[in-house]
C-alpha cells in the first residue's frame, strides 16, 4: 500500500509589453529564458507547469488560458516578466474558473551602486502586479497574491500551499463517494442536504447495498482471497485468538469492498456498522478493509457520514496522509484528547517502532456470521493538525483546524480497536470548548504536519468558514 499525495498541474501565465518588441528587441526572449533556467525547476519540485512561452496581447492571453483549461490545468500562476497593462489579461481572468496566484517576484534581489538600465529592464513587474491587482479587486475577482524572491522558502512555501490547496480543492468538486447502508439515525451534526452538498462542494454521491456487498464477498476469487490472507499474515502481528476462517471472512470483504469502490470510481467511502448486522448474510464488518482502504487514499467516515467521507478525502489530498477520527475521551491529567472509533484508522499513520496487532472484537458491534477483525493502530506520535468539515449557521461550509502533537502512547493491550492521543497546543479544556463554540463535529481527520496554511488557502478557494482553534 503506498500513499502519495496530488501533484498539482499548473498553468504559467507569462506577462510582457508588446511595446518592448520593437522598443527593447530579446527582452521577452531574455526573460523566457530567466522563467526555464530559475522559475520552472524551482515550482516544478511541487507542481507540473505548463509554459508555452510569454504573451503580450489580449487574444494570444486569452488563447493561453483556455489552452491551460483544456489541458486540464487546476489553477493559474500569473507572472508579470515585464510591466503589462491589466485591461488585456481582465477578460480572461474574469471568465476563467481556475484559481488564480499573482506571484510578485523578480530575478534580480538586491538594487545596489551596480544597478543599471538592463537591470530595470529585467526587473520592473513590480507596478504590473499592482495594475491587475487593482483591476481584478475591482471587477470582483478573486485572486491570491504572493511577494517573494525566489530564494525566500518562506515565501516558496506560500506558492507551493496555494497551489497544494488548489490541486485537492479541485479533486473534491469532482469527489465521487459512497454511502453503504444508511446514516445512523439520530446523529444530527453530519445531517447533510446532499443537494446543497453537490450544489456547493461539489462533491456526488452513490448509494451502496448491504446486499451487494454481501454477493460480491460470497463470490470473491479463493486465490484472491489466499493470496490477501497471506498478506494479513506477513504484514500484520496476528493475535493467537483470530482463526483462519475469520481471516478468509476478513479479506473477503475487502475484496468486496475493494471492488465496489472501482466499480463505481469512488474516492471515499462511509457505511453504517448497524446495516452490516441487519442481513443475516453478512460475513463480517469491513473494519480492516476501511483501514487499509485509506492508507491507499480512500477517504472513510464512519456512521454513514458523508460529511467526513468528503473531509477525510480533502484532508487526504491536501496533505496526505489523512485518517478519520473521533474524540472519545478526555485525558485532563495528560491535557490531550484519546481518539478511537469503532475499528477504522489510516493504518500507513501507525507507529513505526512495531508490528500492528490484527485482533479480533471480543464483544462484536453487529451480528455477522464470522468475527469481526479489527487492527490495533496508534499513531506515529509527533506534529499533526486536526481539521474537521462540517456546516455552519448559513449553510456555509466550515473547516475547524487546530495544531496539534500526537503523543507517545500506546497502542494498548486492552484495546483493540485504533486508539492514539492527541494534545492541543494549550490547554484542553479550553480547546474543546472553543471548538464546541467553533461548531466541531464528532467526526474528524487528523494529518501528519502542520497544515493550516494550506487550509486557510484551500477554505477560500472554497468560500467557506476558516476557524482555527
Amino acid at each position: 500500500m503506498s500513499q502519495t499525495g496530488l501533484r498539482p498541474k499548473v498553468g504559467l501565465l507569462a506577462l510582457t509589453l508588446e511595446l518592448y518588441e520593437s522598443m527593447v528587441p530579446g527582452l521577452r526572449e531574455n526573460r523566457e529564458e530567466w522563467v526555464r533556467e530559475d522559475i520552472l525547476p524551482i515550482v516544478g519540485k511541487f507542481a507540473e507547469v505548463m509554459f508555452p512561452g510569454a504573451v503580450y496581447r489580449r487574444g494570444d492571453i486569452e488563447a493561453v488560458v483556455s489552452q491551460f483549461e483544456a489541458d486540464g490545468a487546476e489553477a493559474l500562476l500569473v507572472l508579470l516578466l515585464t510591466y503589462s497593462p491589466s485591461q488585456l489579461t481582465l477578460p480572461a481572468l474574469k471568465r476563467t474558473t481556475l484559481p488564480i496566484m499573482i506571484w510578485n517576484t523578480q530575478e534580480l534581489f538586491s538594487v545596489g551602486e551596480g544597478f543599471t538600465g538592463d537591470d530595470m529592464s529585467n526587473n520592473h513587474g513590480v507596478h504590473g502586479t499592482q495594475d491587475l491587482g487593482n483591476v481584478l479587486l475591482r471587477a470582483g475577482v478573486p485572486f491570491s497574491y504572493v511577494t517573494s524572491h525566489t530564494r525566500d522558502a518562506r515565501g516558496m512555501d506560500e506558492v507551493a500551499d496555494f497551489f497544494c490547496a488548489a490541486a485537492a480543492v479541485h479533486r473534491l468538486r469532482r469527489a465521487r463517494l459512497g454511502l453503504l447502508g444508511y446514516p445512523f439515525p439520530g446523529m444530527g451534526d453530519f445531517a447533510v442536504d446532499t443537494t446543497h452538498m453537490v450544489a456547493t462542494l461539489g462533491c456526488e454521491w452513490k448509494a451502496l447495498s448491504v446486499g451487494d456487498y454481501v454477493r460480491r464477498a460470497e463470490h470473491a476469487s479463493t486465490s484472491a482471497v489466499s493470496e490477501l490472507v497471506a498478506a494479513y499474515r506477513d504484514t500484520y502481528s496476528i493475535s493467537a485468538d483470530v482463526g483462519a476462517s475469520d481471516l478468509e471472512a476478513t479479506a473477503r470483504v475487502e475484496l468486496a469492498l475493494r471492488d465496489m469502490i472501482a466499480e463505481h470510481n469512488l474516492d471515499g467511502i462511509t457505511y453504517q456498522f448497524m446495516a452490516f448486522g441487519e442481513d443475516e448474510r453478512t460475513l463480517t464488518v469491513p473494519f480492516v478493509a476501511a483501514s487499509r482502504l485509506m492508507a491507499d487514499g480512500i477517504g472513510f467516515g464512519g456512521e454513514g457520514d458523508l460529511i467526513a467521507a468528503a473531509g477525510t478525502s480533502f484532508l487526504n489530498w491536501l496533505n496526505p496522509p489523512a485518517s478519520f477520527a473521533e474524540i472519545f475521551t478526555i485525558d485532563f491529567g495528560g491535557n490531550a484528547l484519546f481518539m478511537s472509533h469503532m475499528g477504522e484508522a489510516n493504518v500507513s499513520m501507525a507507529r513505526r517502532d512495531r508490528k500492528v496487532a490484527m485482533v479480533a472484537q471480543a464483544n462484536p458491534i453487529t451480528p455477522t456470521r464470522a468475527g469481526q477483525l479489527l487492527l490495533s493502530i496508534a499513531l506515529e506520535p509527533g506534529p499533526a493538525t486536526l481539521c474537521a468539515l462540517t456546516i455552519a449557521p448559513g449553510s456555509r461550509w466550515r473547516l475547524v483546524v487546530s495544531p496539534m502533537t500526537i503523543s507517545d502512547f500506546g497502542p494498548l493491550p486492552e484495546m483493540a480497536s485504533p486508539h492514539f492521543k492527541l494534545a492541543p497546543s494549550g490547554d484542553v479544556r479550553e480547546f474543546l470548548t472553543e471548538y464546541a463554540r467553533a461548531g466541531g463535529p464528532h467526526h474528524l481527520a487528523v494529518c501528519f504536519g502542520d497544515a493550516r496554511s494550506r487550509l486557510k488557502a484551500a477554505a477560500q478557494l472554497l468560500d467557506a468558514d476558516y476557524c482555527e482553534v
